[in-house]
């Protein structure tokens, strides 16, 4: 085994999820991930936690999601989605944990990419409980580095896992000292403003020339940023991470916004999306591809046309798109705005934020060639905190 595969166990159970002894704890395994799980299963029984393993595979969500569908007569045998019950032995399973590690890592990336959207739709209504008694675990989600992963990614199988190691792998408690800084700032904050040009290609929502596509703003007051340093103890749940997130006020988003980073949800690529908020809600989209997916995630229910999160990447050693979102949202020099729901640890006490069945985040390109130099910026109440990707505190700002 890859040495490095047990040295991402062991940072996944101790830094991340802090396991104890005594601990229950799920282990979700993908059907790419059995290293992983190997070691993993190790490192539980070195620290004395008591496991159970949970198998998971995108491909055995399709065909139950398809057959479902079919003998209710629904896609593919009439009008109507299925009403899928809620799976209430699943439930209790996910109730008495105290953590969950999902190891992701699939065989095929576009695996569930003909499931009709309002099937899965439908899904994930029927294990909204399911999904909300995982998140009130010290819950993980993590990467094994496949060869399916590795081609979406369009690198080699070594290059990808060297890659993927390097973002997994990282001092995470000196990052965490240098994402207190950004955490500082939106806590104190009132108005998030993002500004940045649109696709490669120059075009704008507006058509003019000389203006930015994306030009958004929102209300983060009262809210608390989470500094995502990749452990439960900083109310961070993925590794690798790298990222510093809240939540918008859901009825404050205003403007426009173009995702110019690609987006793979549900084995549909999102490019290019392009959403206008007012009054905090979507009031009009398009995408020059994957629009229909798009539109799916939009009509889920009331939370998914607001905004749930906004985030900005801080990892350096994530340094392209790889079409999986565990690395791509967790990039230095992008901001991440999730449709959907918003996470409890940014809300205020007695607050309950945007509620959805969805969480889907899209990415706007922050850095110097997604437009020229100047224009793309993020600013907290009118102060420029980061400019064409780098942030004022790092070597290369222009202010």
């Amino acid at each position: 085994m890859d040495p490095r595969v047990r040295e991402h166990s062991e940072t996944l159970v101790d830094w991340s999820a802090r396991v104890e002894s005594g601990d229950r704890v799920v282990v979700v395994v993908d059907e790419g991930s059995h290293d992983l799980a190997v070691a993993v299963a190790a490192a539980l029984g070195e620290r004395g936690a008591t496991p159970a393993f949970v198998y998971e595979s995108d491909e055995v969500q399709r065909a139950y999601q398809l057959a479902a569908a079919d003998a209710a007569g629904g896609p593919g045998g009439g009008s109507e989605p299925p009403a899928f019950d809620e799976p209430t032995h699943q439930l209790a399973l996910y109730e008495s944990a105290d953590a969950v590690l999902a190891l992701r890592g699939g065989r095929n990336t576009a695996e569930g990419s003909d499931v009709p959207g309002e099937v899965g739709a439908a899904y994930a209504r029927a294990n909204q409980a399911v999904r909300e008694a995982r998140m009130a675990t010290d819950w993980v989600s993590t990467i094994h580095p496949t060869r399916s992963l590795a081609q979406q990614a369009g690198m080699s199988f070594d290059a990808y896992r060297d890659f993927a190691y390097g973002a997994i792998l990282r001092d995470w408690a000196s990052l965490a000292e240098e994402m207190a800084g950004l955490k500082e700032l939106l806590d104190g904050g009132d108005e998030v403003r993002v500004v940045a040009r649109g696709p490669a290609d120059g075009a704008t929502i507006d058509g003019t020339e000389d203006a930015p596509a994306t030009d958004l703003t929102m209300s983060i007051e009262g809210r608390t940023a989470v500094n995502s340093a990749a452990s439960v103890a900083y109310g961070s749940h993925n590794l690798p991470s790298g990222e510093v997130f809240t939540a918008p006020v859901f009825d404050s988003v205003e403007g426009e916004v173009v995702f110019d980073l690609p987006r793979t949800f549900g084995g549909t690529t999102i490019r290019d999306a392009r959403l206008r908020f007012e009054d905090g809600g979507v009031a009009d989209f398009s995408a020059a591809a994957g629009e229909a997916a798009l539109a799916d995630v939009l009509d889920t229910d009331d939370g998914s046309r607001r905004l749930g999160e906004l985030g900005v990447g801080t990892n350096r050693g994530i340094d392209r798109v790889t079409g999986n979102l565990l690395f791509d949202e967790k990039m230095a020099g992008t901001v991440h705005l999730a449709l959907g729901r918003a996470y409890a640890d940014c809300l205020p006490e007695g607050e309950t934020g945007n509620q959805s069945a969805v969480h889907v985040d899209l990415l706007v390109n922050m850095r110097r060639e997604s437009g020229a130099a100047g224009v793309t910026r993020f600013e907290v109440d009118g102060e420029v905190v980061q400019r064409d990707g780098v942030f004022r505190w790092e070597d290369g700002f222009e202010g």
